[in-house]
């Protein structure tokens, strides 16, 4: 019998890394980086993260210059403690994401990161946030990979490979959790689940010019300035050859054709082929 997903109610209850503030603020650091670089600054913008939590990144967000900072989540806890703390400069609404409280066409700027995994019907989502981004609106997607090696969650090999029921046997195996909640999907059904959308891929831009995006942790160290020697050198078709196993993906995307803002890069942003 297949157990039937629920929402994640009070995810940050469970997931302490919804409180790594630290962890949560470099994030918000190389997804301002790329929003900045897809699309310039922020400023005079309504911008809305979707899965905001304690609003560690809506708070950057408001504090990047956004006019107006939306954070939305069913994170009941998590969204306590975001208003006592960035309430002032960040509105905070618990909503669905299937049915986002906003007009079509309100939202300049849309943040997914690292959210589709959690939620029931992630297609429903991703139409709903399609449908109250702007004309000229940009969608900021962190997307992980199923084919990722390592599972982000619980740091098991191949765990995202599996099955539902021989994930379960897994978690439990090595004590991690009850079962296995999260769903990814491939790069092919991620790109499925955009198919409305205009999509560039900053994964490449980011691994090789990590310091331009915020994310000198990344690869730190002499042995990080080698690896970011080699990426930001290594022609494009062989790193394609990596794309369809990377842990994340970073994407952008758009409901009309857009081309990044930004100034061109050693491994520059390339159009995500539609399905």
């Amino acid at each position: 019998m297949v157990k039937q997903r629920v929402a994640q109610l009070e995810y940050s209850q469970f997931q302490s890394a919804m409180l790594d503030e630290a962890k949560r603020r470099r994030k918000a650091a190389k997804i301002i980086a790329v929003l900045e670089h897809f699309n310039g600054p922020l400023g005079g913008l309504t911008v809305g993260d979707v899965g905001c939590s304690a609003g560690f990144i809506a708070d950057e967000l408001a504090q990047a210059g956004a006019k107006h900072t939306l954070g939305i989540d069913i994170d009941v806890p998590g969204l306590r403690k975001a208003a006592d703390r960035f309430g002032d400069r960040v509105a905070f609404v618990c909503g669905d994401g299937t049915a986002l409280p906003f007009p079509d066409g309100s939202v300049d700027v849309l943040v997914f990161n690292h959210i589709y995994e959690h939620v029931v019907d992630p297609d429903a989502v991703v139409a709903e946030m399609r449908r109250v981004l702007s004309d000229s609106g940009v969608l900021y997607l962190g997307l992980g990979n199923r084919l990722g090696v390592m599972e982000p969650h619980y740091k098991l090999p191949f765990l995202s490979y599996l099955p539902p029921a021989l994930a379960d046997r897994y978690v439990r195996a090595f004590g991690r959790a009850d079962h296995y909640y999260e769903r990814f999907r491939t790069r092919r059904g991620l790109r499925r689940m955009l198919r409305a959308f205009h999509v560039w891929d900053y994964t490449l831009p980011v691994l090789a010019t990590p310091t331009k995006f915020a994310g000198g942790e990344l690869f730190p160290g002499v042995l990080g300035k080698v690896v970011r020697t080699v990426l930001s050198r290594t022609p494009r078709e062989v790193l394609r050859l990596l794309l369809p196993v990377v842990p994340t993906y970073l994407w952008v995307a758009t409901k009309t054709p857009r081309r990044p803002a930004g100034p061109r890069l050693p491994q520059p942003p390339e159009r995500v082929r539609p399905l």
